[in-house]
Order: C-alpha cells, then structure tokens, then sequence
C-alpha cells in the first residue's frame, strides 16, 4: 500500500464518463474504500480500492506541493 500511483486530491480520468457527460474526478476520501468527486456535476461516488484501480484511466492533476 505505500507505492499507490494515486493520492488524496488527485484529478483523475477514469475509462468511462459519468452520466452528466463530465470524466474529471477528484479523490476526497481514502481507505479501503476510495470517494471520488464528480468535478461536472458535485455528485460522489464511493468505489473500492481494487475496482478503482481497475478503473482508472490516468492522473490528470497533482496538488500542489509548495505549502509556504
């Protein structure tokens, strides 16, 4: 579990859109579990950990990592 390739607040693409047509998702909770945010339409999704790995196409966006 310490060489994820994804991490809290991430914008990630997944294989398929969501309905509202939008296929942005930002990571806001992590565990067993992984709550993705629809950056379209505000609705989360809660997936788990294996099947989100399965559907995750790529990493769009990193936070930034300058916090001074």
């Amino acid at each position: 579990m310490s060489d994820r390739p994804f991490e809290l607040h991430d914008v990630v693409e997944m294989k398929k859109a969501h309905p509202c047509g939008e296929n942005r998702w930002k990571i806001i909770r992590m565990g067993m579990d992984i709550r993705i945010k629809c950056l379209g339409c505000d609705h989360s999704v809660m997936i788990p950990r294996k099947e989100f790995g399965k559907k995750l196409k790529r990493i769009l966006e990193r936070p930034s990592e300058n916090l001074s």
